[in-house]
């Protein structure tokens, strides 16, 4: 299977001005992601899709590869990462080499344990999913059984949409919310245009080294991580 690992870096952060670059523990907080994808055995071809001349840059340094470079247009607060992905495509597409799967991987969470890439690959394609991504449980208190939305009277109301409250926490199925780490598709959903499709599978990422940096207390907690482990 030929995969294309993608990692997006624009230049316009706000949260953490220029994360995608800031010095984390000695090196770019870009180059982590980098790394890990360069000791992936089953990616085909590492790519940084960026807007930015800095990042660029850098991120050849680490050793990247960075084919062209992100128009403006695809590199605003609310541009999608489907886009992102679309446009990397189609400049393959263009020059006619072709992929089956696209690795999306977000430099805003930099600590993925040694072999995980390639792990998620493999439950990939053992699933014969549509796409798979990395989660982490909920806490049982966040659980969407034991959630509440309002009606339009404005009293509570279950959000998995049930009358009545599983009232034992032993008896809450599982439910688990996206790491941020990585996003694997098959080629064929992209073209239909989404990156989940409809058969999602997922892999349980190590929570000792999570992290999702987007604010000035995000980067913080990735420092103590750096310190701990």
């Amino acid at each position: 299977m030929r995969i294309l690992a993608i990692i997006p870096a624009r230049g316009g952060t706000k949260g953490v001005p220029g994360k995608n670059i800031k010095v984390l523990g000695g090196k770019p907080l870009i180059a982590y992601t980098i790394e890990s994808a360069l000791q992936s055995a089953l990616l085909t071809t590492v790519i940084v899709s960026t807007d930015s001349l800095e990042i660029m840059e850098i991120a050849q340094q680490w050793k990247a590869e960075v084919p062209f470079q992100r128009p403006p247009e695809l590199a605003e607060d609310d541009t999608a990462s489907l886009a992102v992905v679309q446009h990397a495509l189609g400049f393959y597409e263009e020059k006619g080499e072709v992929f089956d799967a696209v690795c999306l991987l977000q430099p805003t969470s930099p600590f993925r344990e040694g072999g995980g890439i390639d792990a998620a690959i493999q439950q990939f394609m053992l699933s014969n999913a549509d796409a798979l991504v990395s989660v982490l449980p909920v806490p049982h208190e966040f659980n969407p059984h034991w959630t509440f939305e309002t009606n339009d009277k404005g009293f509570l109301k279950i959000a998995t949409g049930e009358n009545e409250l599983i009232t034992r926490r032993q008896e809450l199925p599982k439910a688990f919310h996206r790491d941020g780490s990585i996003y694997i598709t098959k080629i064929e959903t992209i073209k239909k245009g989404s990156l989940y499709g409809q058969k999602l599978s997922y892999i349980e990422s190590n929570p000792n080294f999570y992290v999702n940096i987007d604010t000035a207390d995000d980067w913080i907690n990735a420092e103590n991580l750096l310190k701990n482990y």
